[in-house]
């Protein structure tokens, strides 16, 4: 089997990639990533020579490029993760957010329809995409497969597009699709623009912490390893044409998530209790801020058996633990100076 994994060399594509070419040694694993600066080869440097595996740089956003990249590769598969998603990245250019999740999805929709030309047996197009698309919740509830949608900012309205195209492929051309929506991400090698990382490098060199409004805005946490261990079941064993919502059981308030962390934090460096906690510092809330946040995971879980390995305190401390391990990672990738390395890795391939 020959598979396609977008937005490989990311944050959750990285986590995921690794485990494809461990877990699968003779299907051949392509990785496309643009290397934007969320994407970092470094993140897979453990596996890079390994036989069944090639990364190629290329923009989803260029039709011809993809169309010609599936007419020389054939895949079966695509596992589609590349995306844009920060939402503060969102409100202040929505464009570039319809042109990477809208646009680019469709074109790999496209290149999947035409290479497969309706000969669908044993292929997939499997799309990664958020809980956000969902809205927000009150105080009680939770996002089912079932859930209406009802984006707030730019990013989650851009990825429900996507949603909604893949989805109208299955329906309209008999493209076969699998569709799971996760909550929030936290882990190894996530760039230090979300709230876990972020927090962690400003702990590090004594920064405030920028806490929105209150802190009281609530998120369901997933550890990126137990969403890769989910997204390959579902490749192997989910339906096709069904929706899959991946979270972590796992809800927290941003203020009692934050404290958590400090507490570790201090333990981890050494330092006085309360000192990481002097640095929380609350800021001016962002547009359109959804209140919370929470999946219901059941059907993953009754259907496939899957259920996170970890507590949220056992993956944050093992979270922690490699970025004070990977303190050179988290200089490079926040100096900019991991632009260079592409530019030289690049030249390898």
């Amino acid at each position: 089997m020959t598979i396609l994994i977008t937005g490989g060399a990311g944050f959750i594509g990285s986590h995921v990639v690794r485990l494809f070419v461990k877990k699968y040694p003779n299907y051949k694993i392509y990785n496309l990533d643009l290397l934007t600066y969320a994407g970092n080869l470094e993140n897979l440097k453990d596996i890079q020579n390994t036989p069944n595996y090639t990364f190629i740089k290329g923009d989803i956003n260029d039709s011809e490029f993809i169309d010609t990249l599936f007419e020389a590769y054939k895949f079966d598969t695509v596992i589609h993760l590349a995306a844009e998603s920060h939402v503060d990245r969102s409100i202040k250019d929505p464009m570039a957010f319809v042109k990477t999740n809208v646009f680019g999805t469709v074109n790999l929709l496209n290149a999947s329809k035409k290479i497969w030309d309706n000969n669908f047996e044993n292929k997939l197009f499997y799309h990664i995409s958020t809980d956000e698309v969902y809205g927000t919740l009150g105080d009680t509830g939770l996002f089912t497969e079932t859930t209406p949608y009802s984006p707030n900012s730019p990013y989650s309205a851009s990825k429900a597009s996507s949603d909604h195209f893949v989805r109208a492929y299955g329906e309209t051309y008999g493209l076969p699709f699998i569709i799971s929506n996760c909550s929030n991400n936290y882990g190894q090698n996530q760039f230090p623009e979300k709230l876990i990382p972020l927090f962690i490098n400003n702990i590090i060199n004594m920064k405030p912490l920028p806490v929105y409004g209150d802190g009281n805005y609530t998120r369901d946490w997933l550890y990126v390893v137990d969403h890769a261990i989910a997204i390959e079941l579902l490749f192997s064993k989910g339906k096709k044409g069904e929706t899959y919502n991946i979270g972590g059981f796992n809800e927290w308030k941003n203020i009692d998530l934050v404290k958590v962390l400090c507490k570790q934090m201090d333990l981890k460096l050494g330092r006085k209790k309360g000192d990481s906690e002097k640095l929380i510092t609350y800021v001016k809330d962002r547009p359109g801020h959804d209140l919370r946040y929470a999946i219901d995971a059941s059907k993953i879980n009754r259907e496939l058996g899957w259920k996170p390995s970890v507590t949220f305190e056992e993956g944050l401390s093992i979270t922690i633990d490699w970025y004070l391990s990977n303190k050179e990672w988290l200089k490079n990738v926040t100096s900019g100076e991991y632009q260079n390395y592409y530019e030289k890795q690049y030249k390898q391939h």
